[in-house]
C-alpha cells in the first residue's frame, strides 16, 4: 500500500532545467564550448559534479571541477535573480492535496541541500516535506538508485509502499533500479526524456489525485485495485492468481454461447489473460474486472466496459460474464449497475453501449432494467446483434432529480414551495 511520494525537484517542483542548461552554456562560453542540446540531455537528473566532470572530459577543460562549479553557481543565481523561480505548473496544489490525504512527502534531488531548501522556502512548501536527500551527498549520482533507497531508509518504508515522481530519463532509471514505481513527468523544459523506464508518463499534474497515485503504486507491484463494493459483491481488477478459475468458467459452454470463444489452448488464453491484467488496467484505468462474492471472496465472474470499435465508430462496450450456478440471483444487474455509476463518476465516460445477440433474451432484459435503450441492429463480430445504449450524464441528472422529487414528497415541509412542488410533480407523472 502507497504511503510515501518521493519528489525530485528541477523539472517536477520547479521549472529549472531550461535555465541549468542556460547557466551551463554560459560558463562554457568561458571556454569557447558549445555543445548541442542534444548534448544536454543526458546530464538531467544528475548532479552538476557529476555534469561538469563528463564535460572536463568530453571537452578537454584544463580548469578544476571546483572552479566550473563555482563559475556555474555565479551564473545560475544571476539568471534566477533576473528571471526568478517559477513553479511548475499545478504542482503546488497537487502537493497540497496530497499532504492533506496522509501522504507522507519527501524531496530526493540531485541538486545541493542549500538550494533545494531555497527552492522549497521560496514556494512556501517545506512544511509539507519530511525530509530532504541530496543526490551531491552520495557517492553515485542517478541512474544509481542510491538517492531512492537512501529516501526509504529515510522513510523507514519498503519499496512497495512508496512512488516516485520523475521527469528526467536518469530519475526514472534510478527508480526502476530501486524497484519503486514511478511517474515519469513529462516536462517540455526538461529537453527530449526518454521515460520509457516509468510505470506510467503523464503531461500535467492538473487532474492527478491522491487515488490515481495509489492506483498506479498498486498496478507497479501486480496488485489488483478494488472498484467497487455492493452489499454482495466486490467488483476489482483480476491478476494472475484469477486466471485458472476464469478458465473453469470459459469452459461452460452455456457461459460463454454469445461471446468470442476464448482460445482452446489454456495456456495460450492463460498468456493472453495475464498480458490484459498486467497493461489494459493501468494503461486505461479501466478493463473487464472480477466479480467477486463480498462473503466468501470467491470469483463467480467478470463485468466491465471496454473500448471498441462497432458499427464504424469508437464506443465503450459494456460486457458481463457470469458462472451458471449464480444465474438467477441478480448478481449481473447488481455488477453492471456498479459498473455503470463507476464509468460516470469515476472515469467520467458520458456514454456506453451494449451489442447483443439477438438470440440472447436474458442479456436483453438485463440491460433493459439498466435503463438502455435499443438504438439498431448491427453485424458485430459475426453476429447479428441489438445495439443498446445509454446516456450516463442524462441517466445521473434523473436519478439526481428522481430524489430530489422523492424526499420532498416525504417531508413534512408544509411551506408555499413544497406544496407546489409536490403538486407539479403529481400533475406531470413524475
Amino acid at each position: 500500500m502507497l504511503k510515501a511520494v518521493i519528489f525530485d525537484m528541477d523539472g517536477v517542483i520547479i521549472d529549472s532545467e531550461a535555465l541549468h542548461v542556460e547557466a551551463t552554456l554560459k560558463t562554457l562560453q568561458h571556454y569557447y564550448v558549445s555543445p548541442s542540446m542534444e548534448y544536454f540531455n543526458q546530464f538531467v537528473g544528475t548532479t552538476v559534479e557529476f555534469t561538469y566532470e563528463k564535460i572536463r572530459s568530453d571537452f578537454q577543460i584544463t580548469d578544476s571541477l571546483e572552479k566550473l562549479l563555482a563559475l556555474d553557481k555565479e551564473n545560475l543565481k544571476e539568471i534566477y535573480s533576473r528571471r526568478g523561480m517559477t513553479p511548475v505548473p499545478n504542482v503546488i496544489p497537487f502537493i497540497k492535496s496530497l499532504h492533506k490525504s496522509g501522504l507522507r512527502m519527501v524531496i530526493a534531488s540531485s541538486s545541493a541541500r542549500d538550494r533545494i531548501e531555497e527552492v522549497m522556502n521560496a514556494f512556501g512548501i517545506r512544511l509539507y516535506f519530511e525530509d530532504i536527500i541530496s543526490g551531491a551527498e552520495l557517492v553515485h549520482s542517478k541512474p544509481a538508485p542510491d538517492i531512492f533507497l537512501k529516501a526509504l531508509d529515510v522513510l523507514s518504508l519498503q519499496a512497495n509502499e512508496a512512488l516516485v515522481i520523475e521527469d528526467s530519463r536518469n530519475g526514472c532509471l534510478a527508480a526502476k533500479a530501486a524497484n519503486i514505481a514511478c511517474i515519469g513527468y513529462m516536462n517540455p523544459n526538461s529537453g527530449n526524456q526518454d521515460l520509457y523506464s516509468a510505470t506510467v508518463v503523464i503531461e500535467s499534474f492538473k487532474s492527478i489525485t491522491p487515488t490515481y497515485l495509489y492506483e498506479t503504486c498498486l498496478h507497479a507491484n501486480g496488485e489488483p485495485v478494488t472498484i467497487g463494493a455492493t452489499k454482495r459483491l466486490i467488483i476489482k481488477e483480476l491478476s494472475a492468481c484469477d486466471t485458472a478459475l476464469l478458465l473453469q468458467l470459459y469452459k461452460d459452454k452455456d457461459v460463454v454461447k454469445y461471446i468470442d470463444s476464448p482460445a482452446s489452448d489454456d495456456e495460450v488464453e492463460t498468456e493472453k489473460l495475464n498480458a490484459y491484467f498486467k497493461t489494459i488496467y493501468s494503461f486505461y484505468g479501466y478493463g473487464l474486472w472480477g466479480i467477486f462474492k463480498s462473503d466468501t471472496n470467491e470469483l463467480i465472474g467478470r463485468c466491465g466496459f471496454e473500448n471498441q470499435m462497432i458499427d464504424g465508430k469508437p464506443e465503450i462496450e459494456l460486457s458481463y460474464l457470469l458462472g451458471k450456478k449464480y444465474w438467477g440471483n441478480g448478481y449481473a444487474l447488481e455488477a453492471c449497475q456498479l459498473v455503470l455509476r463507476t464509468a460516470n463518476s469515476r472515469f467520467g465516460i458520458e456514454r456506453i453501449v451494449a451489442a447483443i445477440d439477438t438470440m440472447n433474451t436474458p442479456s436483453i432484459q438485463l440491460v433493459t432494467k439498466l435503463g438502455m435503450t435499443h438504438e439498431k441492429t448491427i453485424h458485430y463480430h459475426n453476429r447479428i446483434c441489438y445495439l443498446y445504449g445509454i446516456d450516463l450524464i442524462k441517466r445521473r441528472h434523473l436519478e439526481a432529480r428522481n430524489h430530489v422529487i422523492k424526499h420532498y414528497i416525504k417531508a413534512s415541509d408544509t411551506s408555499v414551495y413544497s406544496k407546489r412542488f409536490t403538486h407539479k410533480s403529481k400533475n406531470n407523472q413524475i
